[in-house]
Parts: structure tokens; sequence; C-alpha cells
């Protein structure tokens, strides 16, 4: 598992799909929003370290890598 999420193939992979995946009509929008609310909230609400978005980035790098996982699986099976 660390492999993968340590790969730039595989990240390449998760910012590729990402954009078809919250736009494409077969992902419910239950599904898009159980993504984009808590990174929504996450990046709004107040920071431990205000001035140092890492935190920031980090949780929405693993909101995304679960959303392209699940949502690949789920409704874009080949």
């Amino acid at each position: 598992m660390w492999k993968r999420l340590l790969s730039f193939r595989y990240w390449g992979h998760v910012f590729r799909r990402i954009g078809p995946l919250l736009a494409s009509p077969k992902v419910p929008v239950r599904e898009k929003l159980l993504f984009a609310v808590p990174v929504l909230v996450y990046w709004v609400m107040p920071d431990l370290m205000p001035w140092m978005p890492v935190d920031d980035i980090a949780v929405t790098l693993f909101l995304m890598n679960i959303f392209t996982d699940r949502a690949e699986r789920k409704y874009l099976a080949r």
C-alpha cells in the first residue's frame, strides 16, 4: 500500500481521474458530495497552522485517493 501511495504514476492517475469522475453522470451526486463537503469544510475551518496549508493538502490528497478508488470500483467497473 505505501509503495502505491508513494508512486508518482499512481498520483498522476488520481489527478487525471478526479475531474472526469466529478463530472461523470454515472457517479451519483451523493458520492461526489461525500468527497467535496469534507474537503471544503477542512479547507475553511480554522487550522492549527493557519499559514501552512500542508495539513489541508494532505487531507485533500487522502480524500482524493479514497474517492477515485471508490468511484472507479463502484461506478466505472469495466
